[in-house]
């Protein structure tokens, strides 16, 4: 997003709480600088949570093409950003998507779009993989998917554990994927 952003409404008053919330931590809204912080963490997070005001869904029918191609499309290394409902804290990481062609294709820049609506949302890493699961399934219709999202969780850096170097890796997929053997070609492919 540039200078030039479309905020969604209810900017100033998320403003007013995040002042409020500044000052309930012990600090002076009126120091310098912190002036226009209230506004600034306001915008902030009104970009961190844009997946809301997204439609995953048109992204793929936008781009959406008759093609008899059958074989695994592979999107890999597709980098993510999100914030962990539980302490609003981010995890990021990379999601790797396939699928298999059932007729149709897609723009293989919306499987990224795809990732980054979902990503932007107040989210748990279990859900957001199964959303993009679910999407590109339900849009597509295609023979099957798989989704590997592998995450660090500043939750688990920064707080709590105090674990700087784990990371999550959750899966989903469905149809010719329920294969051991498309599975697991899947998985080596990405793995290179």
């Amino acid at each position: 997003m540039t200078e030039n952003t479309e905020f969604r409404e209810g900017l100033d008053e998320l403003a007013a709480h995040y002042k409020k919330v500044i000052e309930l931590l012990g600090e002076d809204t009126d120091r310098e600088g912190l002036l226009k912080t209230p506004m600034r963490v306001a915008k902030a997070m009104q970009v961190l949570t844009r997946g809301y005001a997204m439609d995953a869904h048109k992204v793929l029918t936008d781009a959406l093409f008759r093609e008899d191609y059958s074989q695994m499309v592979i999107v890999k290394d597709i980098d993510f950003f999100s914030l962990c409902e539980h302490h609003m804290l981010p995890f990021y990481g990379k999601v790797h998507v396939a699928y298999i062609p059932n007729g149709y294709i897609t723009g293989l820049s919306k499987i990224a779009r795809v990732v980054d609506i979902f990503s932007h949302r107040l989210q748990v890493q279990e859900r957001m993989t199964l959303q993009i699961r679910q999407c590109i399934e339900d849009t597509l219709k295609p023979m099957g998917v798989m989704v590997v999202v592998e995450a660090k969780h500043m939750c688990m850096q920064m707080r709590g554990v105090e674990k700087q170097n784990s990371i999550t890796t959750t899966s989903e997929f469905s149809g010719a994927f329920n294969q051991a053997k498309t599975r697991q070609e899947f998985m080596n492919l990405i793995s290179h």
